[in-house]
């Protein structure tokens, strides 16, 4: 009886201090639950997910939007309308965004599956799923204090017809190449599979409702309890990661007072002063909990005891290919594609990296301005013999006659002849260059989500194919 009354006024506190953190800040959500695909067989648990997420948040002081199983247009929608309230309650807003469903990476593109999807090839993907890097685009378009999205996605590809052809998991997605401000996690890590689970919850939101019920701690302490707690459920199958931008502190519920002091981050030769000596379960949990490279590449130059030291040895060598295909597709490049190819010629993005190259090769090469020297030594020279010829003598001014006037009707302008493509020619002793702009053969696209004028772009590191919309970095990304 005395253990149940402490327990409902312990829970009763939380409450309190979450209510109070919401005082001195705006924080909203929405919630998106994707179970009863139509096409493929329904997912048992992101519906129970969102329900559970749900009411976490709301007691963390969030007003919640909730939705589940969702259409392609019921889910733009619906994010296009969670912006606008964003929008609404001003810039010292919280807005957090959980998601449990699908995912899947096309093109180094990662989509979130509606329930009504069917696609037959690769290409369907972009037109019937949504984009992960327009809903980031769309809540980025608004001023907010943080940005938070929770992707219980990836659990795997369940369309048979482009399985073979699509990479594992999600393509990783840097914050820090967006908008400042953002915190991003996801269920496994980059280019893995996430697991349903066997209980009413996924492993990731199951230890997602623990943590984010402790007092005090900062968002990247929470999901460091997060990341090891899922490990350790799923024997090391299932790793979950984040990237953050945060210019502010964030807690669920309590206070800075309340919380711990933020480690520093470590080098891979201070990871390694750091675990040497300790026993491998424990060595194990501190880079687990810590989740960088760095980390894990000090224990596995320390570590090779099977089964720890293999398993942290395969999460560091995908790791690192995830690395190096984000930055093929940052790059979006002939020869960066073929420089992955060459690092990694069998994985399972070999088909993508060959296609991606291929689409390179097809591109025309942008026209380059010819420098103001190159342009004078092609200005053509009069011989010197003009200065002297009779014929450059000018003739006898004549006297002039005057004739009546005649009206005659204006003939419209001659137009003028257009030169070839892309050559140099002379007119009135100037250079001209004619330049078209290329023409870009990619595939389609399903629209981007769209506030008032429409919200469009790839600022996270979008897919290679997005000409036009700023999803092409360094050129269109995740």
């Amino acid at each position: 009886m005395l253990r149940a009354m402490l327990w409902n006024a312990a829970v009763a506190a939380t409450m309190m201090l979450g209510a109070e953190a919401a005082l001195a800040e705006s924080r909203v959500a929405l919630v998106v639950g994707q179970s009863a695909y139509r096409a493929v067989p329904a997912l048992p648990n992101p519906v129970n997910d969102a329900k559970a997420i749900e009411k976490l948040l709301g007691d963390a002081g969030f007003e919640v939007t909730a939705a589940n199983d969702l259409t392609q247009t019921e889910l733009r929608q619906m994010v296009g309308d969670f912006a606008a309230k964003v929008a609404a309650k001003g810039p010292d807003t919280v807005a957090l965004m959980f998601y449990a469903g699908h995912g899947i990476q096309v093109d180094g593109e990662n989509y979130l599956i509606p329930i009504d999807v069917d696609p037959k090839r690769e290409a369907d993907i972009p037109l019937q799923a949504v984009r992960l890097n327009d809903v980031l685009n769309t809540l980025t378009s608004v001023p907010t204090r943080s940005r938070i999205i929770m992707l219980d996605a990836c659990r795997n590809n369940p369309f048979p017809e482009i399985r073979k052809t699509t990479g594992q998991g999600l393509a990783l997605v840097d914050a820090k190449t967006g908008a400042p401000g953002t915190f991003l996690s996801f269920s496994t890590a980059p280019g893995t599979e996430a697991e349903d689970g066997g209980g009413a919850n996924s492993p990731y939101t199951a230890a997602l409702l623990k943590a984010g019920r402790e007092s005090g701690l900062q968002i990247e302490d929470t999901f460091k309890r997060v990341r090891l707690a899922v490990n350790q459920a799923t024997s090391g199958r299932q790793t979950p990661w984040e990237s953050s931008s945060l210019l502010d502190d964030f807690r669920f519920f309590g206070s800075a007072e309340d919380g711990l002091k933020p480690e520093k981050k470590r080098s891979v030769e201070e990871w390694k002063a750091f675990l040497k000596g300790k026993p491998i379960e424990q060595a194990n949990e501190l880079i687990v909990s810590d989740g960088s490279g760095d980390a894990y590449e000090a224990f596995v130059s320390l570590y090779a005891e099977p089964p720890l030291g293999p398993e942290a040895k395969r999460w560091l060598d995908r790791f690192r290919q995830m690395q190096a295909w984000n930055r093929a597709v940052l790059a979006n490049s002939g020869p960066a594609y073929r420089s992955f190819l060459d690092q990694y010629p069998d994985s399972d993005l070999t088909p993508t990296a060959k296609k991606l190259e291929e689409r390179q090769r097809n591109k025309p090469v942008p026209a380059v301005a010819i420098p103001a020297a190159t342009q004078a030594s092609l200005t053509p020279v009069a011989p010197a013999s003009a200065a002297t010829c009779p014929c450059s003598t000018p003739p006898a001014i004549q006297k002039k006659v005057d004739k009546p006037k005649r009206v005659e009707r204006a003939e419209p302008p001659k137009r003028t002849a257009q030169p070839p493509r892309g050559r140099v020619y002379y007119e009135d002793d100037d250079v001209v260059v004619v330049r078209r702009p290329p023409v870009y053969y990619d595939p389609p696209r399903g629209p981007s989500i769209s506030i008032g004028g429409g919200i469009r772009g790839g600022g996270y590191g979008g897919g290679p194919s997005r000409g036009g919309d700023g999803g092409r970095v360094g050129g269109s990304r995740y």
